[in-house]
């Protein structure tokens, strides 16, 4: 009777364990992004993502340069990552675009959620305004998001002016998700 109880409690744990993980081939820590550590070097690349392709910028390789940018993509063509090297003598990876929705940062943030979806998980530290899109940056976080100005009003949409997160719209989609290491 006492192995069965232990038996039945052993499995429940294991059940309830394994549930509360997360997928972490496609999660976004601040220190990592599915297999990729903050501190990998570019080297590893292949060894990291030996399910996947690494490829490189050729125009750097032909003249002798060190590759900046790196894409990674599925074995089945879907682009993954797209990734921009550093100039250490061990080069490292400093910065990273995602661009899987399977992706998603440690608080469930990708590219399926929205403005609104942010500012419940992250405080906002500053929003930079460009030609085309407003780039989010959150408090103590090397994330970045940016959200289209198509997502905006309309009135807001050509203005060079700073726009206010209570002009941002909460279902205003993200566009681009980038994490910096520099």
């Amino acid at each position: 009777m006492k192995s069965k109880t232990t038996v039945f409690i052993l499995t429940c744990l294991l059940a309830f364990v394994q549930s509360c993980e997360k997928d972490t081939p496609f999660l976004i820590t601040e220190d990592s992004v599915g297999p990729l550590l903050k501190s990998s070097p570019i080297s590893e690349l292949e060894t990291l993502f030996a399910n996947d392709s690494i490829v490189r910028d050729t125009t750097n390789l032909n003249i002798g340069a060190t590759s900046k940018k790196i894409e990674v993509f599925e074995k089945g063509g879907k682009h993954l990552l797209t990734l921009t090297s550093g100039t250490d003598s061990i080069p490292t990876v400093e910065n990273v675009r995602v661009l899987d929705k399977r992706y998603t940062t440690d608080k469930g943030i990708g590219l399926q959620s929205t403005f609104g979806d942010i500012q419940k998980q992250y405080t906002i530290k500053k929003i930079v305004t460009t030609l085309n899109s407003i780039v989010i940056f959150p408090k103590e976080s090397n994330l970045y998001f940016t959200i289209d100005k198509e997502e905006l009003p309309s009135n807001l949409r050509f203005s060079s002016s700073n726009i206010e997160a209570v002009q941002i719209p909460d279902e205003a989609k993200i566009k681009y998700l980038m994490l910096g290491w520099e």
